[in-house]
């Protein structure tokens, strides 16, 4: 009786008060261990590292897309039109929609033109085929004469963002670039490359269907040829 007559005074006692509010009663718990992001074991996923510190540069030389195109050539099974993505990226600055979604009546072999959809609100326009390009493009008309994309899978469906990137990664590395690379640089080494050749700005802005020549401007700025008449040596 006495035992429980205690067990009774502990439970209706007064609630301890702190700071005017009632203190709640915790029990004896084991610390919980914090783990930084990344760290072994840890739940959380590893910090997503920025593109300044992967690379230097978000863009490639010519000589860096020629062992690109190389090697997208030998990267799998698709080497003509793993290839042919490559060129035609960097050559009509496509971003990866534009690229995946290119279509047949799009393309005139016979005259040698290439219409471009712009996404996010670009402006379209009519880009020159050149001679690798139209050779390209025809062997893959060749290979796949049922599809309506230029761009087709095994089952003859359109490629996919997703897949053009893991083969653009793996090219990349079988080039051995000195940095890992993204579908972006190929848009962004069109413009510095037009941008070194001297061409206008306006024509470059509208050759990537820019509506805001700002973002235009980034390739110019960035060209060695402001400079060369700075020195007289």
């Amino acid at each position: 009786m006495a035992r429980a007559s205690k067990k009774t005074a502990t439970a209706n006692a007064a609630p301890t008060l702190e700071n005017g509010k009632v203190r709640l009663r915790r029990r004896n718990r084991k610390p919980v261990e914090r783990r930084s992001a990344g760290a072994p074991g840890s739940p959380l996923p590893p910090p997503r590292q920025t593109n300044a510190s992967r690379r230097r540069r978000e863009y490639l030389t010519p000589e860096e897309i020629e062992k690109l195109l190389q090697a997208a050539g030998k990267v799998g099974r698709h080497g003509a039109r793993d290839r042919t993505l490559v060129l035609l990226a960097y050559r009509h600055g496509l971003r990866v929609g534009e690229l995946v979604a290119l279509r047949w009546d799009q393309v005139d072999l016979k005259a040698g033109l290439l219409h471009v959809a712009r996404l996010k609100n670009g402006i379209a326009s009519t880009h020159p085929i050149r001679g690798p390009e139209l050779r390209a493009l025809r062997e893959l008309r060749r290979r796949y004469p049922d599809s309506p994309y230029v761009f087709v899978t095994e089952r003859g469906g359109p490629l996919t963002p997703a897949t053009f990137r893991k083969l653009l990664a793996r090219a990349g590395e079988l080039a051995r670039l000195p940095f890992p690379i993204h579908p972006h640089m190929l848009r962004h080494s069109t413009g510095y490359k037009l941008a070194n050749d001297g061409q206008d700005t306006r024509a470059i802005q509208q050759y990537l269907g820019h509506r805001n020549i700002t973002h235009t401007v980034r390739y110019t700025e960035l060209s060695p040829e402001r400079f060369k008449g700075f020195w007289k040596d």
